[in-house]
């Protein structure tokens, strides 16, 4: 029997394991596979840290693949990473076009699927993970607990074992509610809803053609979706904001900085003016219900008036926010506002700062009080919109540096960007008559290559360049 509420028998093992000297011998673990989790795997190779990537899509970057019909409105010069460039060109790889923007295919096709495949079986597909631990340990254990690995259960029971862990899984699989005040509307739960960027004018065609589609979100990812739909025939569309105008998504037309930005304002604007987009402004889902063949949506101000509308599809642009639950064991310090680590809510919140005002940042502001455990890429940012792919290409690089005991690069973080990102009208507009204009999503500025398409930010809330 233990002589101890604790265990003898349990902490002598832990202590055990704890002196052995085998958490160090353990691999670094990086959770998702998109680029900025392959970006990570870039640099630790380069800095001979033994690595194991986790995907749990059936291919790398699956999330992009998900969007992998737009456009992203960085060229690619902004999107490889640094390190990722060298291991990629050492094995004969030729880089595209620096000035060119890549759709998200390409991004796994030209740049990312090359980039996994140097790392062999360091990357494992199928690999969901549900839960993050210390071995033997809960959140409220302290003694001895740096000393021991982490713990990481996978979907099916399996478990490994880790000396640290980038979580680079991103927010597209957690998408904001559809309902208003952060609740979700009654209903939401039973009735199908289609969430930001749908391929409406490629291989989700006939889901929209001829269907009366609601677009909720005020976000460009809204205004692209509203645009595409508007070159179906015999479509009708509503487009549904909490805001009492749509000035904000307008932009500012011909005076707007970026030109193609301002053309998605200008024409969303003329097809609103025209009728052939109905705007419903005031509008506070409160419940979706179906009515025979179609959904109907009721809007319920704070004030209490309602105001109703049915139709056959729903839309959601209404932006992402993280998921902590996998890591509910682990002893975090989050920002209540906004999920990121509360140094950085400092840094992005959007109430302050636009994604070019975001100062550098490293592995200071990304550290929780569980040390080797850092959120990184768009999920480190929480709720804010204003992630940068350039920004999380520093975030791992310094991450990686602070693993491998450099702390003087782990702190010599840059990030130079203009203040408008790294959008480059002029090169939208020599594309625009061959792919389309962009638009934004989860932290990248993307577009539809296809006619009308547009440019602008993400979420809802406003967003960024990516």
């Amino acid at each position: 029997m233990s002589a101890s509420c604790c265990g003898t028998t349990a902490s002598l093992e832990l202590e055990q394991i704890a002196t052995s000297g085998a958490t160090g011998a353990l691999p670094v673990v990086v959770i998702g596979a998109g680029p900025v989790g392959l970006a990570a795997a870039a640099h630790l190779a380069e800095r001979g840290q033994d690595f194991l990537v986790l995907e749990a899509g059936e291919q790398v970057a699956a999330s992009v693949a998900r969007w992998g019909h737009v456009r992203v409105f960085s060229p690619w010069k902004f999107n490889i990473d640094a390190a990722a460039k060298r291991l990629l060109e050492a094995d004969g790889w030729s880089e595209p076009d620096p000035e060119w923007l890549p759709t998200g295919a390409e991004l796994i096709t030209d740049y990312l699927a090359p980039l996994a495949k140097l790392f062999g079986d360091k990357v494992r597909l199928h690999a969901k993970v549900t839960a993050i631990s210390r071995l033997g340990y809960d959140r409220v254990r302290t003694n001895g607990r740096e000393e021991v690995p982490f713990l990481i259960r996978l979907d099916g029971g399996a478990e490994l074992r880790a000396r640290a862990i980038i979580d680079a899984s991103g927010t597209y699989v957690t998408p904001n509610v559809l309902g208003a005040s952060g609740l979700p509307a009654y209903g939401e739960s039973i009735v199908e809803i289609d969430h930001a960027l749908p391929d409406v004018l490629g291989a989700d065609r006939d889901t929209y053609e001829g269907k009366h589609t609601l677009v909720v979100g005020a976000g460009h990812s809204a205004a692209t979706t509203l645009l595409a739909l508007a070159q179906l025939e015999n479509t009708p569309i509503t487009w549904a904001i909490r805001a009492g105008g749509a000035g904000r998504t307008y932009g500012g037309g011909a005076a707007d900085a970026l030109p193609a930005r301002g053309a998605l304002g200008t024409r969303l604007r003329a097809h609103v003016e025209s009728g052939r987009i109905r705007l419903l402004t005031g509008f506070f889902v409160h419940s979706v219900a179906r009515s025979g063949n179609q959904v109907t949506v009721v809007s319920r101000d704070p004030s209490g008036a309602e105001q109703s509308v049915t139709v056959d599809r729903i839309v959601a642009a209404t932006g992402y926010r993280p998921d902590h639950s996998i890591a509910s064991e682990l002893r975090l310090d989050l920002d209540p506002i906004l999920g990121s680590t509360r140094r950085l809510a400092l840094l992005i919140d959007p109430n302050q700062h636009s994604c070019g005002t975001v100062p550098a940042h490293g592995v200071d502001e990304l550290s929780h009080p569980e040390p080797g455990y850092y959120a990184v890429g768009v999920k480190s940012y929480g709720r804010a919109p204003t992630f940068l792919m350039a920004t999380g290409y520093e975030q791992v690089r310094s991450v990686v540096a602070a693993i491998a005991g450099d702390w003087e690069a782990a702190r010599d973080v840059q990030l130079d960007l203009p203040e408008t990102g790294v959008c480059s009208s002029n090169l939208a507009e020599a594309q625009e008559q061959r792919v389309g204009l962009a638009t934004g999503v989860s932290g990248g500025l993307l577009a539809t290559p296809l006619p009308l398409a547009t440019v602008g930010a993400s979420n809802d809330g406003g967003g960024c360049c990516g």
